[in-house]
């Protein structure tokens, strides 16, 4: 198989590159330790169309393939981790959510500025007792108006939901019918500067990741009309698997970004370092590591173009997005670990940013699937 970048593929990524390195490299570390979303930057990238990537033309998106989206999201990632989940949230899945599930009204009415980046997206799925087993969920819609609603009011509470504090469109899932188990979810648009009941009870304070707003969401007799359910009834369950399959490759995409990252300041601290009156990258111990890092590197990029490419062929691809999502976060978090032994002592500080691409690398072996549910994933697609 070949996945070598077309002429426009390869524009696009050069394009964002350019944008990363003048814009967001050079705040990073203040993101980072201010752990502010940095709605600026947002804007920026609003404008060079990168907050509705894959999303079509006809609303508001860029329109690029599943090869073109990763790359970039791979050099938002290799700047900022966090930046990078806040893409990935808003596009590969709050975004995705309404683009594949919403009818043309809610297209119209929530993707369109979702996809030119005026108004930011959210995801919210898991709860304290409802992490990798989603059809735990306990939130409620219970409808209102008999067989056939006219409205559902919402009630429970969500967490770890990316984006959860500033998103002007939340989309949440709750069970409509609580006997029904997983056949009973249904997923809804939450507005929430409209939606009386809706309360952001706080952010996390996370390892890393910083930038990227991780809320504690409640919902208080919050009425939904009907028209902003996705879907049937029912179909919310389904829906979710879908979209977390798609953004699996996207997770991988911002491993491999931090990994890069990771692999670039190793390479030139080898280069620059001296011991024993020579650049310590002279030294084969250290080239080995380096080596070693950029198979890996590679190995992982080849994973999730092998994904994407099912995905734009529609064909079936849950194995192939598991693969790519957990062979990238654990090699993410192997790379950084290896720069910091390169920079010794200096890699344990905070003056050089490989402890900040570890401490981000970390999360992505945890959501969207932690590394122990893709490996029962890819099991059960073996012996299916």
């Amino acid at each position: 198989m070949d996945f070598a970048l077309t002429q426009e593929q390869r524009q696009i990524r050069d394009m964002v590159a350019e944008f990363v390195d003048e814009e967001v490299v050079p705040r990073a570390a203040d993101i980072d330790e201010t752990d502010e979303f940095p709605e600026d930057l947002i804007d920026r990238m609003a404008d060079l169309g990168l907050m509705g990537m894959p999303i079509p033309e006809e609303y508001g998106g860029a329109g690029l393939d599943y090869h073109a989206y990763p790359e970039a999201l791979v050099e938002i990632s290799r700047g900022s981790g966090g930046l990078g989940t806040v893409v990935a949230a808003h596009v590969s899945l709050a975004c995705h959510m309404v683009s594949e599930f919403g009818d043309e009204r809610q297209r119209e009415e929530y993707l369109v500025p979702m996809a030119e980046g005026r108004e930011i997206g959210a995801f919210a799925l898991s709860e304290a007792g409802a992490g990798s087993d989603v059809a735990a969920i306990e939130t409620t819609a219970e409808p209102v108006g008999g067989d056939d609603p006219d409205a559902y009011v919402l009630n429970g509470e969500k967490l770890w939901t990316s984006n959860g504090s500033v998103a002007d469109t939340v989309v949440v899932f709750a069970k409509t019918d609580p006997d029904a188990g997983r056949q009973g979810i249904s997923s809804f648009v939450v507005r929430p500067d409209e939606d009386d009941g809706f309360v952001v009870e706080g952010t996390e304070h996370k390892l890393g990741d910083k930038g990227c707003p991780t809320a504690e969401l409640r919902f208080d007799d919050v009425e939904i009309p009907v028209d902003r359910r996705l879907g049937a009834e029912g179909e919310g369950f389904v829906q979710a698997l879908k979209t977390l399959n798609g953004g699996r490759i996207t997770i991988a995409a911002r491993s491999i970004g931090l990994a890069q990252a990771a692999l670039d300041d190793a390479l030139a601290y080898a280069g620059e370092r001296e011991q024993f009156d020579r650049p310590i990258g002279d030294f084969q111990a250290i080239q080995h590591k380096l080596a070693d890092m950029d198979t890996k590197i590679q190995a992982a990029r080849y994973l999730m173009h092998a994904a994407a490419d099912r995905k734009m062929r529609g064909e079936r691809y849950v194995k192939e997005a598991a693969q790519a999502k957990l062979f990238a976060s654990e090699i993410a978090r192997e790379v950084c670990n290896e720069a910091i032994q390169i920079h010794g002592g200096y890699g344990y500080t905070r003056d050089f940013a490989v402890e900040r691409y570890y401490r981000d690398a970390k999360l992505s072996e945890i959501y969207e699937g932690t590394s122990e549910v893709l490996r029962n994933t890819i099991a059960d697609q073996l012996l299916d």
